[in-house]
């Protein structure tokens, strides 16, 4: 099984910016992370990030015609008003789960709201690293279902 791993804009910087809302584990260490929970749950990690709106939709596109069995996202600021995201996802046939590392719904008002939500099977957020974490057990689950 293999598994599409999304990091939007400015989440390069996780362990720099924000370790109040974002803790203090750079993105390498994230990665690491899941690299390994990957592999005990049998599972291989295709990782990509991307500061730039047009390179996510394009990997996103070519997703499309790649072995994946699912899709994890953290589109950062993206998630909040990128409808071009959320179109390119909506494309896909596969299961795709939105996390994020702080509780959204806890911050700012535009924060709250998601346009990624309704093309998603689900969003986890709010429990840092371990979002990724349970983003991955969920997304494994969900296309270990469609079997």
């Amino acid at each position: 099984m293999r598994i599409l791993v999304l990091h939007g804009v400015n989440l390069n910087m996780f362990g720099r910016r924000d370790p109040a809302h974002y803790g203090t584990a750079s993105l390498a260490e994230i990665n690491a992370a899941l690299e390994k929970l990957a592999d005990g749950l049998g599972a291989s990690l295709e990782i990509f990030q991307t500061n730039h709106e047009g390179d996510m939709v394009e990997r996103i596109h070519a997703a499309l015609d790649e072995d994946f069995s699912a899709v994890i996202i953290n589109a950062g600021a993206w998630s909040h008003y990128s409808y071009a995201i959320a179109d390119a996802l909506a494309i896909l046939t596969i299961p795709v789960v939105e996390t994020h590392m702080s509780n959204i719904h806890a911050r700012e008002e535009f924060r709250r709201h998601s346009v990624l939500a309704p093309v998603c099977r689900g969003c986890i957020a709010g429990f840092g690293v371990e979002s990724y974490l349970l983003a991955l057990r969920a997304a494994h689950s969900l296309a270990s279902s469609r079997g």
